[in-house]
């Protein structure tokens, strides 16, 4: 059973977060109520979790999990082992890595982990880019 909810994620992400990361972390979660197909709240004790899931031929696939004290797992690894189209994953991975200034190749980014939001978002522009990959990889997935 779900410990957590909407309200209290975002009470606890206010709580935890500076007022930027807040607002970026309420952004994401209100875009992922219009397109994700599924948003799971966790059950933890100490913070909050919250999974984008959607759609594809391989059944319906996290494509990333934010907490409530900040942090952002994007499941790249994850969606690596499924086989998904090559050109859903490369297109997903190329756009993160310019948004992100980061590599997100099997050598530099050999496991899924948590990030800090601070460090990956420092404009409000990349937050719209993070949004329309994910918006882009759904629907990809979809057809």
């Amino acid at each position: 059973m779900t410990k957590w909810n909407k309200e209290l994620f975002v009470k606890d992400l206010r709580n935890s977060c500076s007022r930027e990361i807040a607002k970026i972390g309420e952004k994401i979660i209100d875009f992922s109520e219009d397109f994700a197909t599924e948003v799971s709240w966790g059950r933890g004790d100490e913070h909050g979790t919250f999974t984008f899931r959607c759609d594809s031929d391989f059944g319906t696939l996290p494509l990333f999990h934010m907490t409530s004290d900040g942090q952002l797992n994007l499941q790249i690894n994850f969606l690596r082992e499924k086989d998904l189209p090559k050109q859903v994953l490369r297109d997903m991975v190329v756009k993160l890595e310019a948004n992100f200034l980061r590599d997100y190749d099997d050598e530099s980014y050999p496991s899924d982990s948590y990030e800090n939001m601070e460090y990956l978002f420092h404009t409000y522009t990349q937050v719209d880019k993070f949004l329309g990959t994910v918006e882009g990889v759904v629907y990809r997935l979809k057809q």
